[in-house]
């Protein structure tokens, strides 16, 4: 088939209405395309500190670290610069083995005792930022705190840890020494972070120390053996203290017996008075012959 003249008119004239109609359409919707576009970039610009936390602002492009940490709030941050946000108020992380609690795989802490046997345990710290001195952790450790958490200041918990138990045997880590243990590795982390602004609260056991069972087995028996002892030694004592007691009563009662009898042989009389003492006030009903109670018939 073929077209005319009148055909390609006719399809002109269509296109022609068709970008009469459309034309403004097209035209509003460009301007809502580059003032979304605009708004996006501008937004873009700013960054938020969330309460909670404080600001630290840094130019990528020049490389420099603002002195001031930035409150809570909306600041003005081109492309080059970025914000990064510390913890002010207390935050808890705990380095475990199971896998369904901050993390899938095991981030429990390995050690070993003054003789060389391999022990675990999880372990929790509570922290927070020095707002004054924000900037000043920034610039030692120049990356945000989720990174210094998994580096820096885990691998400064553990080799406190791992320092202090070196000098103990098991028995004193799972006993006697398990919170001195901690402690001393706390002292000796807060003593590296406190100038950089990283505050730790608390480092403390987040579960049982992990012991090889034949070792906890020795253990218990040992602790088990121990107060059998003590209970022994208790059991001893105390009937050392019923014996000395009885003793004592024994020894009184005597004395009491031989002070008794001398004042009889001294004093006859005495036994009439004691006869007086214990008589009920009643008469016998015969005397058979001899003489009624308490009363000397001569």
């Amino acid at each position: 088939m073929a077209y005319t003249n009148d055909d390609d008119d006719a399809q002109t004239g269509h296109q022609g209405a068709l970008r009469r109609a459309f034309g403004p359409l097209a035209g509003r919707a460009g301007m809502i395309f580059g003032a979304v576009a605009a708004g996006t970039l501008l937004f873009s610009t700013f960054a938020q500190v969330e309460p909670g936390n404080v600001g630290i602002r840094v130019n990528n492009i020049a490389g420099g670290v603002s002195t001031h940490p930035l409150g809570v709030g909306w600041y003005f941050a081109p492309p080059g610069t970025k914000i990064y946000e510390y913890p002010v108020f207390t935050r808890t992380y705990t380095w475990t083995g199971s896998p369904t609690e901050q993390s899938p795989i095991d981030e429990s802490f390995g050690f070993q005792d003054k003789n060389g046997l391999s022990l675990k345990a999880d372990v929790a710290v509570s922290y927070h930022v020095d707002p004054g001195k924000a900037p000043i952790l920034f610039q030692r450790y120049r990356t945000d705190m989720d990174q210094i958490i998994s580096g820096p200041l885990r691998n400064s918990i553990r080799n406190a840890i791992v320092e202090r138990a070196s000098q103990l045997g098991v028995e004193q880590i799972y006993g006697d020494h398990k919170a001195e243990l901690v402690q001393t590795a706390q002292a000796a982390v807060q003593r590296f972070f406190g100038p950089v602004g990283l505050e730790v609260e608390q480092i403390y056991w987040a579960g049982n120390i992990q012991v090889p069972q034949q070792v906890l087995e020795q253990i218990n028996a040992k602790i088990a053996n121990e107060q059998a002892a003590l209970a022994a030694q208790a059991n001893v004592a105390t009937a050392a203290a019923n014996a000395d007691a009885r003793i004592a009563k024994a020894k009184g009662d005597a004395e009491a017996i031989q002070v008794e009898a001398q004042a009889i042989r001294t004093n006859p009389e005495i036994v009439k008075l004691r006869a007086v003492e214990k008589w009920d006030g009643k008469l016998p009903t015969y005397a058979g012959g001899g003489p009624l109670p308490f009363i000397d018939v001569k």
